[in-house]
């Protein structure tokens, strides 16, 4: 990037500062904006802006982002107020998220036939993490039941991280063609990429935590300098186990988990650092996003991908997570309201980096084309149905709610990003 180009996008980060309370109110989200900013700007539109995402600060602050994402959003779920519950939730990610990407590899096959097995597993399991920041009236109207708007919010915590083996996994079969019948070998991938990655986080989350704990309760650390040591815990995480190697990704997301357990009452600052500085580079990301990713494959859509991106959307999210939720008591609109709020943001398009940097994968650029588009359709659909549907949703559990029925169970509220 040159600095005219640093320059207008600060221009523009401030520009949307100004206005971004009074957007709160409308149909157009952040990461409306901010993509449609990029796709204005890059080489799809007025070519102001001409990077890639090989450059060295764009992939950089890609892969800080995704650090943050895990490790923060891992930090969130408390688990042991989760286990007190854990019903919907479990039904979402336990059912809904297996079948969500077992459907996803059914469509994939039919809809994209140039596509082998692995891969169209690789592309469904890519897709299945979800965003609630995308629709954040979704999980943060009060009008919703918190037990609905926390299902949702508990699901787009832990999905990603749940995920991030499984697309592991799944790269190495689909770039390699890997022998599935050669068990020293997925013993040795497992132990050094996820084993060494979940070692590394579980250390790194619970003696940080732990050290944090104890060095706060004694007064001895500044209120910043506390925020900053957890910080250094997730970054600390990554780096040990890429050190060992290992995935770092899985150690960010299992050493959130492990810091929240040891430190529970510390954590109020990361959420602080999530919502602002971590907002920031979630959006930025949204705006290269148009930039170099969104821009270059507006000529690439075809009524295939078109296809694939619509069915990921709706029937291959909602169909999953109705059948999870049967027996649940939870009425038609709330079973709705859960299907169609699964927005496929952040996570699938930094995990869709991966298939860039595996140059063994034949079909690399094709698959992240339709991440491409399922990511723009996801981002305009549910960006404006979510102000719009929350208040209909909510319209409807005012006019016909009771204390008898499963959506008005009250649970305690976990933060949300």
């Amino acid at each position: 990037m040159e600095f005219r180009d640093i320059a207008l996008v600060a221009a523009f980060v401030l520009g949307y500062a100004l206005v971004s309370r009074r957007l709160q109110s409308t149909l157009i989200t952040g990461p409306i904006v901010f993509v449609g900013f990029g796709l204005l700007v890059g080489s799809g539109g007025l070519g102001i802006i001409d990077i890639g995402m090989n450059e060295g600060a764009v992939r950089t602050l890609a892969e800080a982002t995704l650090v943050l994402l895990l490790f923060t959003d891992a930090i969130r779920i408390d688990l042991g107020r989760l286990r007190r519950q854990t019903e919907l939730p479990s039904r979402l990610l336990g059912i809904g998220l297996p079948l969500t990407v077992v459907a996803g590899t059914a469509a994939a096959i039919v809809v994209l036939p140039d596509l082998g097995l692995w891969e169209a597993a690789l592309l469904a399991a890519i897709l299945s993490p979800t965003d609630a920041a995308l629709g954040q009236a979704v999980v943060s109207n009060p009008r919703v039941p918190i037990r609905v708007r926390q299902a949702l919010n508990v699901e787009s915590g832990l999905n990603d991280g749940i995920m991030l083996p499984v697309i592991t996994l799944l790269l190495a079969v689909a770039a390699a063609g890997m022998d599935l019948e050669a068990p020293g070998f997925w013993t040795e991938f497992a132990a050094k990429q996820i084993g060494f990655g979940i070692m590394a986080g579980a250390v790194g989350g619970y003696f940080g935590g732990r050290l944090i704990r104890e060095f706060a309760g004694r007064n001895w650390m500044d209120g910043a300098f506390r925020q900053l040591a957890t910080l250094a815990v997730g970054v600390g995480s990554f780096a040990l186990a890429e050190a060992m190697g290992g995935n770092g990704f899985v150690a960010a997301f299992i050493a959130g988990l492990a810091f929240g357990a040891a430190a529970r009452d510390f954590c109020a600052g990361v959420y602080d650092f999530a919502e602002d500085q971590g907002q920031l580079l979630a959006l930025l990301t949204f705006l290269f996003f148009g930039v170099a990713l969104a821009g270059p494959a507006l000529d690439d859509l075809t009524w295939r991908i078109a296809l694939y991106a619509a069915l990921s959307l709706t029937v291959v999210r909602m169909l999953p997570v109705a059948i999870s939720l049967i027996g649940s008591r939870l009425k038609l609109p709330t079973v709705a309201y859960l299907g169609w709020f699964g927005p496929r943001g952040l996570a699938s398009i930094l995990f869709g980096l991966f298939i860039l940097e595996e140059a063994e994968l034949a079909v690399a650029d094709d698959l992240f084309t339709v991440v491409i588009w399922t990511v723009l359709g996801s981002i305009a659909l549910h960006g404006i149905s979510a102000l719009w549907l929350s208040e209909r949703y909510a319209t409807w559990f005012a006019a016909h709610g009771r204390d008898s029925m499963e959506e008005a169970v009250s649970v305690e509220e976990m933060p949300t990003r």
